[in-house]
């Protein structure tokens, strides 16, 4: 039986790793707060109920990341994307050239970011591939999470083309609902929430700061919303086309992911069921609008310098965000000095990012609305 490691015990991390439990494997959970997962520690497994339901063989839960690392070739990082450095530098000095590194909800270019943090540290060249995050989930008590949703549909790439070709097929093997992406760029800009969040956060500021509660997809939009989205989304394609990748439009992301209505972005929203019940964040200080800036919008913004591409929204969305955290994300977040890309000008970065995988290794997507296998 394969042994894999979970760095990670939120939402997406106990979800993962209940998932993968599901499909045999002998699953270890690593998270620095092993109090708040206390009853899955006790029991040893995780219950899980929302869209998956069950309970499901949890082999360990360890806070020591090096005897995870000892345990299991294979390490699933599943944390927030503003850790990866500080995970990366833990694991480095545990790490041979058996092992490798799987991050779900990677962002943009969250792998080569990983990737970087390890060669600054000295580890093995290993392989670390990525996808976004498959789950809307939330931690439901100490022994269990609430999935609710799970993603049919999304994309797989990796710091190197090698690191593709041999592990996409492992990950495959978890989720055959998943396709090889063109490039990073294509996999980083290929996620909704990295267009939404901040967006619609910042066009319902009032009513998040004063902690009212506010459904997000439903309460929280509007056709001057989507006009925000329209046009993040626009810059998004544009970037994307700069680096070789063609983005699938958002509607048709949304429906790819959960099902919806695809005649417009506003619709879409509103009948994605996942999105029907997901409240707003409590505050702008919030992880997930961290992570979409600090992991999305900054490198998105320093690729398009770099490629001569114009992205004055998000621009203006990385300096108001900046401005209310009272933080300069364009220096805390995924710089491209963080990338080990700094020295390299835009025809440089084109040839580090294109291809990002061997020809013919694409695979064809499930058809929208439909599920390539259960999650």
């Amino acid at each position: 039986m394969d042994e894999i490691g979970v760095i990670g015990a939120g939402g997406e991390g106990l979800a993962v790793a209940a998932a993968l439990s599901e499909r045999g494997h002998r699953v270890r959970l690593c998270t620095r707060e092993p109090a708040r997962v206390g009853g899955i520690r006790e029991s040893g497994a995780i219950r899980a109920s929302g869209e998956k339901r069950g309970v499901f063989p949890i082999a360990q839960v360890t806070s020591d990341p090096a005897e995870l690392a000892e345990r299991c070739s294979v390490l699933v990082v599943a944390a927030i994307t503003t850790a990866y450095r500080e995970i990366a530098e833990v694991l480095a000095p545990h790490l041979t050239d058996d092992h490798v590194v799987v991050l779900f909800s990677g962002k943009l270019c969250g792998s080569a970011e990983f990737a970087a943090a390890l060669r600054r540290r000295g580890a093995p060249r290993v392989d670390v591939v990525e996808t976004d995050a498959l789950f809307a989930a939330r931690p439901d008590g100490d022994d269990g999470v609430r999935v609710l949703g799970a993603k049919r549909w999304n994309l797989i790439s990796g710091a190197t083309p090698g690191a593709v070709d041999r592990r996409a097929p492992m990950i495959r093997e978890w989720f055959p609902q998943l396709e090889i992406a063109d490039n990073l760029v294509h996999r980083g800009l290929t996620d909704f929430g990295a267009v939404a969040h901040a967006p619609i956060a910042l066009a319902n500021l009032g009513t998040i700061d004063r902690g009212e509660e506010l459904l997000f997809y439903l309460d929280g939009v509007s056709d001057r919303t989507v006009a925000l989205l329209d046009q993040v989304e626009q810059e998004f394609r544009a970037v994307a086309g700069a680096y070789g990748a063609r983005l699938t439009p958002m509607p048709e992301v949304l429906d790819r992911y959960y099902g919806c209505t695809t005649t417009g972005l506003l619709e879409a929203m509103r009948s994605a069921e996942p999105y029907r019940s997901i409240l707003a964040p409590g505050s702008l200080d919030h992880r997930f609008l961290h992570e979409d800036i600090a992991s999305t919008l900054v490198p998105l913004e320093a690729l398009a310098e770099r490629a001569g591409v114009p992205t004055p929204m998000v621009g203006s969305i990385i300096t108001v965000m900046s401005t209310l955290a009272g933080k300069s994300f364009r220096r805390s977040g995924r710089t491209l000095h963080r990338l080990g890309w700094a020295e390299l000008t835009g025809e440089q970065l084109r040839r580090e990012l294109t291809p990002a995988r061997s020809a013919g290794a694409r695979t064809s997507p499930p058809e929208p609305g439909r599920t390539a296998a259960a999650v």
